[in-house]
């Protein structure tokens, strides 16, 4: 069983900024590839961001547009996605999420974090 622990969320200003964290306690994401998701009410859960198992690549939904990025610390313990000039329509839970399998951007990841609440004000 592998447990995330997303945080970092809060409320911001329209064009601020926010830093996730997603957090494995006690072992690194080294054997995992790790996503981050983002589900607003009545809307379906979509890909944000994610770091392939190799440690080697980055991926990013089209909608960031160069606004995210994700990133991790040395030891690979805590994943990172760093959000610039955040809008509206940005507010969302995002969730972290890890998988076994192949792809990074596709379905099915195996485990999920509980999320953290994204609110951006106009």
């Amino acid at each position: 069983q592998v447990q995330l622990i997303e945080s970092g969320g809060g409320l911001v200003q329209a064009g601020g900024s926010l830093r996730l964290s997603c957090a494995a306690s006690g072992r690194t994401f080294s054997s995992y590839t790790v996503g981050w998701f983002r589900q607003a009410p009545g809307k379906e859960r979509e890909f944000v961001a994610g770091f392939s198992r190799s440690g080697f690549r980055t991926y990013y939904a089209d909608f960031v547009k160069g606004r995210f990025t994700i990133s991790s610390d040395n030891a690979k313990k805590t994943v990172f996605l760093q959000m610039n000039s955040l809008k509206a329509e940005d507010t969302a839970v995002y969730m972290c999420a890890v998988r076994t399998g192949l792809g990074v951007t596709t379905l099915p990841y195996d485990y999920w974090g509980q999320g953290t609440q994204v609110t951006v004000s106009s």
